[in-house]
């Protein structure tokens, strides 16, 4: 596969940008707070939206006809055509520098900022990272990178060995993700990735045992115990790496450790067999 790889051709979508303007909408809020908080409240115009809900945000519309075979929109416009397979979200960095408002205009300006190939132990992997920042009013809300792997398909039986999470939690909140909430998040996130919903697609063609946990639904899970179990302190910046897929109906424990004296909180996921899923550092104010 390295022999079709093009990298130049690739690389030169670097610099490219897209902008997207949004009205923060009160209903997508209540509902991602039903979603990851159980929580009935109507949201209302001028609340601060909480760490990571933007992602419900800004979203792109790509038109049925303009789909992959993966559900994801056809490779080639913003991102650059990457010929792998498998495309993952494998982590991100952020800089919370003032809350986004409920039912506030907002723009997003998104530019691929590096395209690079690597050689893992499964073949080649192509990263591609995104910069986003989020505007209103002028103001620069948000930092966003956002860090992309295409990769090759698995070859049967073959797996990454799983890695031990930290030990001695100072809290830990128990999980267990299943197909509605898959759908929730999916919807909220206009997200047809079919490894989340489509269970002959993601057994047949892409290799797991049942749908995909998603990723980003990972890290907002994580932060969100994070804050509760550290009352009234903002959150300034967050960044998570994606070590192993969990799969739908399966336990997922999110985990972390007492702040430091500068408000560092280092952050992990597991599963029930005690693998480590991601891994994440926050800073509280």
């Amino acid at each position: 596969m390295t022999d079709t790889l093009d990298l130049d051709h690739l690389r030169s979508w670097i610099g490219r940008t897209e902008k997207r303007d949004e009205l923060l909408s009160p209903w997508t809020a209540s509902a991602m707070a039903a979603t990851v908080r159980n929580g009935e409240q109507d949201w209302q115009a001028g609340q601060a939206l909480p760490p990571l809900w933007h992602w419900c945000y800004f979203l792109p519309t790509a038109p049925q006809n303009q789909l992959g075979p993966d559900g994801h929109p056809a490779r080639g416009g913003f991102l650059p055509p990457v010929p792998l397979p498998r495309r993952m979200w494998a982590g991100s960095q952020f800089e919370f520098l003032a809350p986004l408002q409920v039912a506030t205009p907002a723009t997003k300006t998104s530019r691929v900022a590096d395209v690079s190939l690597k050689q893992g132990k499964g073949g080649a992997l192509v990263f591609v990272k995104v910069q986003h920042e989020v505007h209103a009013g002028g103001t620069l809300l948000l930092r966003e990178g956002h860090d992309i792997v295409y990769r090759e398909a698995p070859k049967a039986g073959e797996s990454a060995p799983p890695q031990t999470p930290p030990a001695d939690p100072a809290w830990s909140v128990e999980h267990r993700p299943d197909a509605p909430l898959l759908f929730r998040y999916s919807a909220l996130t206009f997200n047809s990735h079919r490894i989340h919903y489509d269970y002959p697609y993601v057994t047949q063609v892409e290799g797991y045992d049942d749908l995909i946990v998603h990723g980003p639904l990972i890290a907002t899970l994580l932060l969100e115990a994070a804050q509760q179990n550290n009352p009234g302190r903002a959150v300034r910046s967050y960044s998570f790496k994606a070590v192993r897929p969990l799969t739908c109906g399966k336990l997922l424990r999110v985990c972390g450790h007492a702040p430091q004296p500068d408000g560092t909180v280092f952050l992990w996921a597991e599963d029930a067999q005690g693998a480590l899923l991601m891994q994440a550092t926050t800073r509280l104010e």
